[in-house]
């Protein structure tokens, strides 16, 4: 079994490709370059006024026709697939990309090159852990209309399976299987696109494979070829002569392997899933896969991910000893009765702080806030939220208790249960971002009788207090 890794990883030093998009015909430098914890994948478009972002998720897809297409604001990063399934391949977890045309170079058709430079810049670990999703039950996406699916099921690690059949004898059934990402480099990274002739023709009429050539896709003649249709492909390739191997294939080009399509599918399948934004631990089958069934699954999943972690209830023992207790939260939090809102942290790291606080009916709120239904109001749910994300800022200084906390931003807040007396509410909070300049940008939950109850965005600064 492949070695546990448990930190996120990004890459030494910059590096660059430049080479020809395929479907736009035009020259692009591709830069990637080391991102910090918890950045993700995200392109940028630095050939445009204010070079904007792209981040690489499954909400920002548009197109999937030929290749992945994403886009925000107006602003589109097409064939992404190829590059993301380099640097999920490499288990690399934070990158910027950066591109001065809407489409990366298209190479050899493959993700080698694109693998070849992220290993020349070589990897490093970083301090924060790596998010990764078990798989505890089996999630499906069917696309009625071509009857492809793809699901994924419990495993130990990430496994992906992919099995094609396009119902043609050039081309008929295949499969290929990785069992480790660690396999990715050897076994799928230098398996190339590939396209039917009948597509072919039809592109080329389109004007939409400008980059093209026998270097960078496989094409498997699935009908007959007429003079006029060779004469057309030699034109556009700028060949003298071009003909069909015994194989089905046309020449100027050696598979890699028998089932080099099936690869290439499995490669497009990784990359696709990159878009989850989140390491997936299980076993992904996908049966007749494109891009459009991987990024509906995407996108399932995704959703799926985000409301499991919404709705997950921190395990904590609330009858334990707390890692701190009112006393030495006063130590480092300057609120008082009746503003503190917190009464035991019961566990705090570098990414995250979790809380809790028993609401009783002696509160102050309580008798003015509905005294005939008492129920705790929503704000001093976020405001005892943002106190146990407090602990966390705090504790990366010194000397907390001259400090204080003040909120920059609130974003996204939701209410999701109402609070009364007698509930234990526990709070977690995690970092979206690391902190920097005593600022802190965080997500937080609030729970009560095993039920999510409040979330929220917050960002909040620490600045030195005047008396100190």
């Amino acid at each position: 079994m492949a070695e546990i890794k448990n930190k996120q990883r990004t890459i030494k030093k910059e590096v660059s490709l430049t080479g020809v998009g395929l479907h736009t015909g035009k020259n692009v430098t591709i830069t990637f370059k080391p991102a910090e914890e918890n950045h993700g994948y995200a392109f940028k478009r630095i050939d445009l006024e204010g070079e904007p972002l792209i981040p690489a998720e499954a909400g920002y897809v548009v197109n999937t026709q030929r290749g992945t297409s994403l886009e925000k604001n107006g602003v589109a990063i097409q064939t992404s697939e190829h590059v993301l399934a380099a640097c999920v391949g490499l288990e690399i977890d934070n990158l910027l990309i950066e591109m001065n045309a809407s489409e990366p170079p298209i190479m050899d058709g493959s993700a080698k090159f694109f693998v070849e430079a992220l290993e020349k810049a070589g990897v490093e670990e970083q301090e924060a852990e790596r998010d990764e999703y078990e798989v505890k039950e089996i999630i499906s996406y069917v696309d009625e209309k071509s009857g492809s699916e793809i699901m994924v099921v419990p495993a130990c690690n990430y496994e992906v399976t992919t099995m094609v059949d396009f119902g043609t004898k050039v081309l008929g059934t295949q499969n290929a299987s990785i069992k480790d990402l660690s396999e990715f480099k050897e076994e799928i990274a230098d398996s190339r696109t590939f396209s039917f002739l009948h597509e072919l023709e039809t592109l080329l009429e389109h004007g939409l494979i400008r980059g093209g050539d026998l270097n960078n896709a496989i094409v498997y003649v699935d009908k007959e070829l007429s003079q006029d249709t060779m004469e057309k492909l030699r034109k556009a390739f700028n060949k003298d002569e071009i003909s069909v191997k015994p194989n089905g294939i046309l020449d100027n080009l050696t598979l890699h392997y028998p089932n080099e399509a099936a690869r290439h599918k499995l490669l497009d399948v990784i990359g696709d899933l990159a878009l989850i934004g989140t390491r997936i631990k299980g076993r992904v089958i996908a049966n007749k896969p494109g891009h459009f069934v991987n990024t509906e699954f995407a996108k399932k999943l995704a959703k799926h991910i985000k409301a499991e972690k919404r709705n997950k209830v921190p395990q904590v023992d609330l009858t334990q000893q707390p890692l701190m207790d009112v006393n030495q939260i006063m130590k480092m939090l300057p609120h008082r009765q009746p503003m503190l809102l917190i009464d035991k942290i019961f566990e705090l790291s570098k990414t995250h702080v979790i809380g809790s606080k028993n609401v009783t009916m002696n509160e102050e709120f309580f008798r003015g806030h509905f005294p005939g239904a008492p129920v705790m109001p929503g704000v001093l749910i976020v405001e005892a939220m943002a106190q146990t994300g407090g602990i966390l800022i705090l504790s990366t200084v010194p000397d907390p208790e001259n400090y204080l906390t003040y909120f920059m931003k609130i974003d996204n807040v939701k209410f999701k249960q109402k609070v009364v007396p007698g509930d234990t509410l526990v709070f977690k909070c995690d970092l979206i971002s690391p902190i920097r300049r005593g600022i802190c940008h965080m997500q937080g939950y609030a729970f009560a009788n095993g039920k999510l109850c409040a979330e929220a965005e917050l960002m909040a600064q620490i600045v030195k207090s005047k008396e100190s």
